[in-house]
């Protein structure tokens, strides 16, 4: 018979290896989900064949929308780009962040007539106190990427690599590529004026490959390279921005087709097709990587599509205007065994949500301090039950600039419900809407109902004192002529 002493002395010896063979056999990282976040730059609301084209063909982003859920009151933080990709950084609204405009516009400097207000001024770089998706999502040990358009700062100490994105691809400071082939520098070549050139971040590439496709190849190299550990992609194209341009078959095939009542441009067409074969081409690494079932997929846009090349009818507006067709955007969201395939949200969202769901899909502890702006999506995403009642808010204390289709002046926006007030900063005017009724902004009811106004108008204040949000100033030598 064993002594006692000697059978613990035996029991202590074999736990601790057993312990570590246990823990070597559960990989929680390896079980956690991947995310691959695809954000398209300019893509109106109707411009997918989901949302409604008969003109712009998109199977793969639709066979997306198949497998999962499809919002139709998804908003972008702001009507252009810089505001809408801060605020999913980091899950707050541009203007508690004061960046408010396309960094490094000045649209006022560009109108020549004498304007009513002095335009707020803006931060022009996304401050590293900021903990962005990226940065949370590392801390938990996931490889994180980024590929394409930055455009949320102007010096490159602010680039993705300094944000929580262990590889950056192609993303710096400015908003839109000079060339869609290579070499991609374009029209912006290094120069004493702009000292940081535009592809300083992305690699030399192949005499005439399409950008487009070339951050798809870097897409899925890098799902490749990840495929043991979970990966966080942000691939954030520069189409279908301008400058239009697209690979020849494709427009020929555009130029073939009839057009239909609002879509009918055949080289926007063809760049909306190279957006939809990447979509294509990072499904299929998935699934041949039997990744599909572990990763999570959300496809969005930054704002509105440019008004001059595509039409958002039955919205009114585009990019650059606070209308619905400026700010009213795609979303998909797709997430395997949580999302029932083929379902739809009519639940108004808005782009600092996309922080706090994200953290919740991949079970981290929320940052409500960070992301206090935004909420999370899951228990809709898993019709369980929909987000408490709210308002969303967007803040623009300037101009958009002469010759901008969008027309965008100093006002601020709220949607409660249906009701949706856009006041004006300069006229201290408001218009009111029900989108229930009156989707395409058409009537507007704020003289109508005085009583409704004065309370959208209040809560604006109140939130904007809140937010400490950046004002316009009155323009002291305007005439008001």
């Amino acid at each position: 018979m064993n002594h006692p002493s000697t059978n613990s002395t035996l029991i202590r010896r074999l736990a601790l290896p057993c312990l570590l063979f246990l823990l070597g056999s559960f990989n929680p990282l390896a079980e956690r989900l991947n995310i691959v976040f695809i954000l398209i730059d300019d893509l109106g609301w109707t411009d997918l064949g989901c949302y409604g084209s008969r003109y712009y063909e998109t199977p793969n982003v639709d066979r997306l929308a198949k497998q999962g859920m499809r919002f139709t009151n998804a908003y972008a933080a702001s009507c252009v780009c810089s505001p809408t990709r801060a605020s999913i950084l980091t899950g707050k609204y541009p203007g508690r962040l004061h960046i408010t405009h396309a960094i490094p516009i000045q649209g006022a400097a560009r109108i020549k007539e004498p304007l009513p207000m002095i335009e707020a001024t803006y931060r022009k770089n996304l401050a590293l106190e900021e903990i962005t998706i990226a940065e949370s999502l590392r801390e938990a040990g996931y490889a994180t990427a980024f590929m394409g358009k930055w455009h949320v700062c102007w010096e490159n100490k602010f680039y993705p690599e300094h944000q929580g994105f262990d590889l950056n691809i192609g993303g710096n400071n400015m908003g839109n590529p000079g060339n869609y082939f290579h070499p991609y520098d374009g029209q912006w070549r290094m120069t004493p004026r702009h000292p940081i050139t535009r592809w300083n971040t992305l690699p030399d590439g192949k005499p005439g490959e399409y950008l487009t496709d070339r951050l798809t190849n870097e897409a899925v190299a890098f799902i490749e390279k990840n495929k043991s550990r979970p990966f966080f992609l942000y691939l954030s194209h520069y189409a279908v921005h301008t400058p239009l341009q697209a690979k020849k078959e494709l427009i020929a095939k555009y130029k073939g087709k009839p057009q239909t009542e609002h879509h009918g441009n055949a080289t926007y067409a063809a760049m909306i097709e190279s957006v939809d074969q990447s979509v294509g081409q990072v499904l299929k690494k998935l699934d041949k990587l039997e990744l599909t079932e572990r990763t999570v997929i959300i496809f969005t846009s930054d704002n509105g599509g440019h008004g001059r090349i595509t039409s958002h009818l039955p919205l009114r507006g585009n990019k650059g205007s606070f209308y619905e067709g400026g700010i009213r955007v795609p979303l998909i969201f797709k997430w395997p065994g949580k999302v029932k395939p083929g379902t739809e949200c009519r639940v108004p969202v808005i782009s600092p949500d996309f922080y706090p769901t994200l953290l919740a899909v991949t079970g981290l502890k929320e940052r409500p301090q960070q992301h206090v702006d935004g909420v999370s999506l899951v228990s809709m995403l898993k019709q369980e039950a929909k987000i408490k009642p709210r308002s969303i808010y967007w803040h623009y204390p300037n101009y958009i600039g002469a010759n901008h289709p969008g027309g965008a002046r100093p006002c601020s926006v709220i949607r409660k419900g249906n009701w949706k007030l856009i006041e004006s900063l300069e006229e201290n005017r408001a218009e009111l809407y029900n989108l229930k009724d009156d989707l395409g902004e058409k009537e507007n009811l704020a003289m109508r109902m005085p009583k409704k106004t004065r309370q959208l108008r209040l809560l604006l204040e109140q939130w904007r004192n809140e937010a400490q949000v950046q004002m316009p100033k009155h323009n002291p030598d305007f005439d008001g002529k």
